[in-house]
């Protein structure tokens, strides 16, 4: 893929183009602020962008923000957020339409390299990869209204799962299931979020929307 890296830290950014060369991705830039960010996508057109979320001139939400206008002005370019911080408001906006060919990691609890390379790899093919605990946090953030008070434990739990971006087979590893067993869960929550007739729509993302947005 061709991927543009947005990182304040200059050792970090350079370890990042480092490693994505070596497994055998292009580089056309790499820049340490959103507004550097968003020219060298209109210069470059990447397939992704790998972008923090608190960047110059006020270590806020620039990462983001900058990321918001990429979705908007080019939709086809892939966003993986990597950040120590979850920024709930600009985050949720960020994935209130469509969460294909979108991912939010935190730094430290990336565990191993191929964690992040699996995650940008899913994310450019057009998935999704979103950290635990980024969607336990944007979940917490509404919880007052919750539409989601009819599924079961078990089927909040692979909407969570889902949420995250795995697919029906990871999802099945991950609970200690069998496969069938997976569909008829997310069957069921189809069901109970009334998406059981819907066409025209991803219902996988239609239910991760409504679960980011409960």
């Amino acid at each position: 893929m061709r991927v543009i890296l947005a990182e304040d830290s200059t050792l970090l950014r350079e370890g990042l183009v480092r490693l994505l060369l070596e497994e055998g991705h292009e580089v056309p830039a790499a820049v340490g602020d959103g507004e550097a960010l968003v020219a060298a996508v209109a210069a470059h057109a990447p397939d992704a962008v790998v972008v923090d979320v608190r960047m110059p001139p006020s270590h806020t939400d620039e990462g983001l923000r900058a990321a918001l206008e990429i979705r908007r002005r080019w939709p086809g370019v892939k966003v993986l957020v990597l950040s120590q911080y979850v920024e709930k408001r600009y985050a949720t906006e960020l994935m209130s339409s469509d969460v294909s060919g979108i991912g939010y990691l935190l730094k430290d609890r990336v565990a191993q390299v191929a964690d992040f390379l699996d995650a940008l790899e899913r994310v450019g093919a057009g998935g999704a990869a979103f950290d635990p605990e980024v969607v336990r946090q944007l979940l917490a953030r509404t919880s007052r209204a919750d539409p989601l008070a009819r599924l079961t434990p078990r089927e909040r739990e692979v909407l969570e799962l889902m949420a995250q971006g795995l697919t029906n087979a990871s999802i099945a590893r991950a609970l200690h299931v069998s496969q069938s067993a997976v569909e008829k869960h997310v069957n069921a929550l189809f069901d109970k979020l009334d998406l059981t007739h819907v066409t025209g729509y991803s219902r996988r993302i239609l239910a991760v929307l409504r679960f980011l947005g409960s």
